[in-house]
């Protein structure tokens, strides 16, 4: 199992709205909507391109933007980081019944790591963060390296996303998709199930995607 976790484990994608929109504010502009949905799923570098171009101010350093939401957002996290409904029963289910389990993030390790309070260091076999590939979603690369970490491979792995960004990963990586849109639509897509919420999700449906029985 490959989970996401900005939108699809954690309710965060609206503690990254706060940083986002009070850096903004510090800059002396407004965020627009559509610029906040086409950061969904990115890295943190892409995220702070289209901020600096969205405020007419792209001559600014993406680096130190960066720094900035990192210390904010790590404030958050702290502090207010939910479950996504239906999401902490399957993570716990797919572990009472043994199953390889990796945690697949375009945020860094600092973050992840603050996350991690809350969901539960032994929740994952493997952690692949943002910063610790060559290329982040939607390039493959993030979960063929899971799967690798988890010697399993993609083919047998189902991977749960809540972006366009993270599904378009998933399957150019060639694991199963289960979309569960969060902040922005995900358009029908072949080989993507998707759902409302993880609220029901079970093993059944899991193997289902991959064509198999349950695990017992």
């Amino acid at each position: 199992m490959l989970f996401d976790m900005d939108g699809t484990l954690v309710d965060s994608e609206k503690l990254w709205d706060v940083a986002l929109n009070e850096l903004a504010a510090e800059y002396g502009g407004t965020l627009s909507d559509a610029a906040r949905k086409a950061m969904v799923g990115t890295s943190m570098a892409a995220s702070m391109r289209l901020l600096h171009d969205d405020l007419g101010q792209p001559e600014r350093d993406p680096l130190v933007s960066a720094a900035w939401i990192d210390a904010r957002i790590l404030e958050l996290f702290r502090t207010g980081l939910r479950w996504r409904p239906g999401a902490l029963a399957l993570l716990r289910a797919v572990r009472a019944a043994g199953i390889p389990t990796a945690l697949v993030t375009s945020s860094v390790r600092p973050l992840v790591e603050v996350a991690l309070d809350t969901l539960g260091r032994d929740s994952f076999d493997a952690v692949v963060c943002g910063d610790e590939v060559d290329a982040t979603k939607p390039h493959p690369e993030p979960y063929l390296t899971a799967a690798r970490l988890l010697d399993v491979p993609i083919a047998r792995c189902v991977a749960i996303e809540d972006s366009p960004t993270g599904v378009a990963s998933a399957l150019a990586a060639g694991a199963a998709v289960l979309a569960v849109p969060a902040e922005v639509p995900i358009a029908a897509t072949a080989g993507v199930h998707q759902l409302e919420s993880l609220t029901g999700a079970d093993l059944e449906l899991l193997a289902a995607l991959l064509g198999e029985a349950p695990a017992r």
